[in-house]
């Protein structure tokens, strides 16, 4: 009877093993699910920081959560833009799903949906204290800021930092196209805080979002908390502080990047000092990839093909950090391909939450997380920019599909916050061997015309659902608009 029972109970653990699928973090000892931190800079480069390649200024708070963490060689966003690429890491979704592109300016009146379920409100199902803190880039009016999407708190810039009515010089403008911008407002909540954030005040920015990350982390260190840290910076204008100005031995870009490895440093340390590091993912990534024709005040993409605008690997493909000592291996790296639609499942998957009722299209990644597994759980990704499905990327192959693209003509970039002007390119259909050829030189399609046919195949299911340029599928839902009587946010 002995032997019967252990072996049914063998079986039962078994079994229900199976059912819940692989295994989340470990509660704190107070019984706690996890803390998770989303540290998400803005066109930051694949290569610009220390683990990824750069040698032209210190990373070290990001060198050492490498160290501590695991590396995402192949992490990619769903569009390489502002607000759709943000659309796609809060919802879980494809971009176009949930119909927001490109991005969004202070003339719009629509911005995300409230249909939509964003992470923090994947977290509040559990009670999280949640936050928002820097480049928010999903609407501006109340309705669309991030207290009424599942924060409880938002201290930043409503969208990115250079819609306002100044030069390049930093001179403000009464005419041109940037003098139809109003000032720039900083906003605290539902609230704008301060009508005009000037070149003055700028420089402030990573230090303000970071203060308050800090602070976040220090009031909420005896509960659960979702802290979401979208730095302004790496963005043009570059502004740093005075602490770091002129210290990297790089230029401009160097001391702005070394501010954000202090704000890491700073985030980590907060985690640190409340005894938190070992129930705590931090996730570091972008948005996309340097806006190259800004030259000295660009990053740099270590070689990859474009960048930011483009869904080739220099726009798409961020250099990522995962980060929990004693569940994420230390000193490791993935190099499956992964996206940042994924991170929404996943943080469900580890909180015990549930996922929304509507369709999604990221998946769970924890196995990757932790070491567990190196295998996807997608076949595919679809790679759109706007309306148009440009790529389907599967772990070794990228099939770009005939488009129009952006192109960076790399002898005429800009200099010390000027652009360069823009090029444009044109790529019919081609395969490219990321295994073997990560920078996308070599078209192989006639070498595999098995593997071109099956990628058009999954092309032509996704376009089933989500559609192709000037032919929306039946997948795409509504962003949220501005209804008369909606407040509007004014300054």
């Amino acid at each position: 009877m002995i032997k019967r029972s252990i072996v049914g109970l063998l079986v039962v653990l078994l079994v229900g093993s199976l059912l819940l699928g692989p295994r989340a973090a470990m509660a704190d000892d107070a019984g706690r699910t996890p803390n998770v931190i989303v540290i998400f800079i803005d066109d930051m480069g694949y290569a610009d920081i220390g683990p990824f390649g750069c040698k032209d200024y210190p990373t070290p708070n990001i060198d050492r959560m490498a160290k501590e963490g695991r590396v995402f060689t192949d992490f990619q966003v769903a569009q390489a833009v502002c607000s759709a690429s943000r659309a796609a890491l809060m919802t879980g979704c494809y971009s176009n799903r949930v119909s927001i592109l490109g991005a969004l300016g202070p003339q719009v009146n629509y911005g995300i949906s409230d249909e939509e379920v964003t992470i923090a409100q994947i977290c509040k199902q559990k009670n999280y204290a949640t936050a928002a803190f820097g480049k928010w880039h999903l609407g501006h009016h109340p309705k669309f800021l991030p207290v009424n999407h599942g924060f409880d708190e938002y201290f930043g810039l409503p969208y990115s930092n250079d819609m306002w009515p100044f030069d390049y010089d930093h001179n403000r403008v009464t005419k041109g196209f940037k003098s139809n911008y109003p000032t720039l407002p900083l906003i605290e909540n539902d609230h704008v805080a301060d009508p005009d954030i000037t070149p003055e005040k700028q420089p402030m920015l990573t230090t303000w979002y970071t203060e308050h990350a800090v602070s976040f982390i220090d009031r909420n260190k005896d509960k659960p908390f979702f802290l979401y840290l979208p730095h302004s910076m790496v963005h043009v204008p570059l502004f740093v502080s005075d602490k770091f100005k002129g210290k990297s031995g790089a230029g401009l870009f160097g001391d702005v990047m070394m501010e954000v490895d202090w704000s890491v440093g700073q985030v980590l340390d907060a985690v640190r000092r409340n005894g938190l590091e070992k129930n705590t993912l931090v996730i570091f990534t972008a948005d996309n990839g340097p806006w190259l024709n800004f030259g000295n005040h660009a990053g740099k993409t270590g070689g990859l093909r474009e960048g930011k605008g483009t869904m080739f690997e220099g726009g798409s493909r961020n250099a990522t950090i995962m980060w929990q000592p004693g569940t994420v291996p230390a000193g490791t790296k993935c190099d499956t391909m992964a996206m940042t639609i994924d991170i929404l499942p996943t943080v469900a998957h580890l909180i015990g939450a549930k996922l929304p009722d509507h369709k999604i299209d990221g998946l769970n990644i924890w196995p990757l997380i932790t070491g567990e597994s190196d295998k996807s759980p997608h076949e595919a990704y679809f790679m759109y920019y706007g309306q148009k499905l440009e790529a389907v990327r599967t772990e070794r192959w990228k099939l770009h599909l005939p488009h129009d693209y952006r192109h960076y003509i790399m002898d005429k970039v800009g200099h010390d916050g000027h652009p360069g002007p823009y090029g444009s390119g044109h790529i019919d259909f081609a395969l490219y061997d990321m295994d073997n050829d990560v920078n996308e030189t070599t078209d192989v399609k006639d070498q595999h015309p098995d593997v071109v046919a099956h990628l058009k195949e999954l092309a032509d299911e996704m376009r089933k659902d989500l559609g192709d340029a000037g032919k929306p599928g039946p997948g795409i839902r509504k962003h949220g608009v501005l209804e008369p009587g909606d407040k509007k946010l004014e300054w």
